[in-house]
């Protein structure tokens, strides 16, 4: 555990998140966890600072008295003594006015040297409330600028090139020899290959605190997800969908059928297909830790159309979609297996994969927990990224098509021309969602799932068989119990999903504008506590409602999405259910890190903000 430098109290310069100024702060305290330090500025703004990012006043002082007082003096001295040589002297004074040419000569070297080598000066500002309202994105004039530089500015920040100046001098006063030159020259690069080699200290990345419960909890949860799924999908087909009436377990042999798990694969290589087609821009993801950029091209909502178009051929052709719901069960189960199969293949390859492309998350090094959260944070084959691929495109449209299935089988077995008002709102509600997903799919480059989370069987279950075997619940629901409604009843649930979906939409481009460009003109309006990260925590718009705004359309959408079932069972609402045990589980981690991350930052957003998903409640 390394030791504080800097005691509370203490006044220092502290560097301006963001930025390369320096300003006059006094220590307030310190964190011993996250190792960050609480300073405060003149101006009465308080930040948390890593310890890189604070110097001592007197370090300063004494670079700026040795940069100004240290070469002048040996150049006077020098200047003295050359005046004082005459041409006319004799030969024993000639010998004597070289051996000073000489002493001059190491003099002025040495004083180059001397001078190339000190450290660079830094740029010090003193804390001004113009320089503060710059940061925050307020524009300034350029004669207001520049004065306010001259007044501020203490030490101008320069860095010497040792070798060019050396050169210079060298070739203009003669000072050496071409052999001393030489020799200079090779001690001057094997300086250089010393640098250049000199080995960086690693970061270990290696997961400190787990979640899910640890070691036990991702292995309980690997068994009970999987139950949880053919529990559902078996409650649906009962006649009676109660709590109370658990369903009877089918035989093994019939829950596999190889045709089922044939057109499982073919779904996964087809979405993999149209992923690869060059068609869609190229966009880069958020920097990573080592500060590179992936590649990422955004085509998902034309793969929803090429598979929409495939789909109008099948149906064309007179293919019976509605075998889905004969099957949906050994469908479930076809996904299960092969989400399990690309779970394995995904740890066996992370084992090989340098540390720096590990998860944050994923890192414990316990088999069963990284191999849940996902050990790799990008595996990618080639440009082909799998975590990208997946959390979009195999179930997201796979969950489109097996509403439009229960809903040509709704139509069958009940003998309708049309399908009921209820199952026309269940699927117009999760088409709008779906279709929204593919539209701004740029979006999910920002969520934790791609930054954080590494790819292992929690995202490779959740995206292949939870999304869409779980989501589409309330169509499966509604085949086996019909459920009629009124147009008045029909209008105002359509209105209560417009609404979650308005609060939900506007919300995420509020967070995703801002992330890519916070100097965007159309937030000008948005304001933000700045962090020591150099992003800011925007506390204006949905974001100063609640702490997490799209959550809360989230759910009001999922209600919408389950009322049209009506009430005489519970079951169309176990996706309400786990929507808020999902999200209030993810908001607790996104408050654990962000906390992590953002220091006294986000203690200052939390108080400004009380409510984290619904107002005036929690």
């Amino acid at each position: 555990m390394p030791s504080r430098k800097f005691a509370d109290g203490e006044v220092v310069m502290g560097r301006w998140p963001g930025s390369v100024l320096y300003y006059e702060v006094q220590v307030t305290s310190y964190d011993d966890v996250a190792h960050l330090y609480t300073v405060k500025y003149k101006d009465g703004t308080e930040l948390a600072l890593k310890e890189s990012d604070i110097r001592s006043q007197s370090s300063f002082k004494h670079r700026k008295s040795q940069s100004s007082s240290s070469s002048p003096s040996r150049r006077s001295s020098s200047r003295s003594r050359s005046r004082s040589r005459s041409p006319g002297r004799p030969a024993k004074g000639r010998r004597r006015s070289a051996s000073q040419s000489r002493e001059h000569k190491e003099d002025k070297k040495k004083t180059i040297q001397e001078t190339s080598v000190a450290l660079p000066v830094l740029v010090l500002f003193k804390p001004s409330e113009n320089n503060t309202k710059r940061y925050n994105g307020e524009p300034e004039s350029t004669e207001k600028n520049a004065s306010n530089t001259e007044k501020s500015c203490i030490i101008l920040e320069q860095k010497l090139k040792p070798d060019l100046e050396i050169k210079r001098v060298l070739e203009q006063y003669s000072l050496r020899s071409r052999k001393d030159d030489k020799k200079k020259e090779e001690i001057y690069s094997e300086k250089k290959t010393f640098v250049a080699v000199k080995p960086i200290e690693k970061v270990s990345t290696k997961t400190k605190e787990m979640e899910f419960g640890g070691r036990i909890g991702t292995f309980m949860l690997m068994l009970v997800l999987p139950a949880t799924v053919l529990y559902l999908l078996l409650m649906c087909k009962q006649e009676d969908p109660s709590l109370l009436n658990f369903p009877s377990l089918p035989a093994l042999e019939t829950l596999w059928d190889w045709r089922v798990f044939g057109v499982i694969l073919l779904w996964f290589f087809l979405q993999a297909a149209f992923y690869l087609l060059p068609i869609g821009k190229v966009v880069e993801g958020l920097p990573l830790s080592s500060g590179r950029r992936l590649q990422y091209r955004i085509n998902g909502f034309y793969a929803f159309i090429l598979t929409a178009a495939a789909i109008g051929v099948l149906l064309y052709f007179e293919l019976e979609l509605h075998y889905l719901y004969d099957h949906l069960v050994q469908f479930a189960v076809s996904a299960a297996a092969f989400s399990l199969a690309l779970s394995i293949y995904l740890y066996v390859r992370s084992l090989k994969a340098p540390e720096e492309e590990l998860a944050p998350g994923g890192n414990s090094g316990y088999f069963i927990y990284d191999f849940f959260t996902g050990h790799e944070l990008n595996p990618r084959i080639g440009s082909f990224d799998l975590k990208y691929f997946c959390e979009l495109r195999p179930g997201l449209i796979g969950w489109v098509v097996i509403n439009l299935a229960m809903l040509l089988a709704e139509m069958k077995i009940h003998n309708l021309s049309v399908p009921s008002l209820s199952m026309i709102l269940v699927n117009s509600f999760q088409l709008l969602y779906v279709v929204d997903a593919l539209w701004n799919e740029e979006a999910v480059l920002t969520t934790m799932d791609i930054t954080h989370d590494g790819f292992g069987f929690m995202l490779a279950f959740g995206d292949l068989v939870w999304v869409p075997f779980v989501y589409s619940l309330q169509a499966f629901y509604l085949v086996g119990h019909p459920t009629t409604i009124t147009w008045p009843v029909a209008a105002a649930i359509a209105v209560l999903n417009c609404i979650g979906y308005y609060i939900f939409r506007s919300a995420n481009s509020q967070k995703n504008n801002f992330r890519r460009n916070p100097a965007d003109p159309k937030l000008a309006n948005l304001k933000f506590i700045p962090t020591a990260t150099g992003k800011g925590l925007l506390v204006t718009g949905w974001w100063g409602f609640v702490r997490h705004p799209n959550y809360l359309g989230d759910i009001i959408m999922a209600l919408a999405w389950s009322l049209p079932c009506g009430f005489n069972h519970i079951l169309p609402y176990f996706y309400v259910i786990y929507f808020i045990c999902l999200l209030v589980h993810r908001e607790a981690r996104d408050e654990h890190h962000c906390k992590q991350k953002y220091g006294l930052a986000w203690e200052r957003y939390c108080q400004r903000v009380p409510y984290r998903i619904f107002p005036y409640i929690y």
